[in-house]
């Protein structure tokens, strides 16, 4: 029997994601945010408050990054998620995270995190808070990749959020092929 929780923001597995842009400085802004989506082929939906010092370092810029953190860097991932670059505008640094400039976009991008969206920002409704960026290009660190040039969950162990219990997941291990698995149906 189910037990109906009411209205709830539960989408499950929820990745993990850093946001990263750049401040009116050219110092590098990262936040934590998990409310997200792909939404096309080359868009991604984020839903993250306005309020955020990262957001309003992309309205100005027009651009951003979203890396997908990791098991490795979960300490750095969490610290830039609970502290605010209104109130820490080093907060980057005391992060451990590092950075250089995306050569497609005007946003850093984070070198410790080994997959990257780099995007410009395509639309932000203040009301929903709701941003809507354009991927431009896809970076993946190489030692994350299988001899096919495909992402080796093997070698990569990105975080997921639990908004239940307040705690971040590992993914787990393979458990089926796709478009394989529902032909044993047919």
């Amino acid at each position: 029997m189910k037990k109906n929780l009411g209205v709830r923001p539960y989408l499950y597995p929820m990745p993990v994601l850093i946001v990263a842009a750049y401040n009116e400085d050219g110092t590098a802004n990262a936040m934590n945010a998990a409310w997200c989506s792909i939404c096309g082929v080359n868009k991604i939906s984020l839903c993250i408050s306005g309020a955020h010092k990262t957001v309003q370092d992309i309205l100005k810029r027009k651009a951003f990054t979203v890396s997908i953190a990791d098991e490795k860097n979960i300490i750095a991932a969490d610290y830039v998620g609970i502290v605010s670059g209104n109130e820490v505008p080093d907060k980057m640094a005391k992060s451990g995270f590092h950075t250089i400039k995306s050569a497609f976009v005007d946003a850093p991008i984070i070198e410790e995190l080994p997959m990257v969206l780099e995007c410009k920002l395509e639309s932000f409704d203040e009301n929903t808070a709701v941003m809507i960026g354009e991927i431009v290009n896809v970076a993946i660190d190489e030692d994350i990749l299988n001899e096919q040039g495909n992402i080796d969950l093997t070698k990569f162990s990105p975080i997921t959020y639990d908004p239940d219990n307040h705690t971040y997941v590992k993914l787990g291990e393979q458990v089926g092929i796709a478009y394989q698995e529902g032909l044993k149906l047919k």
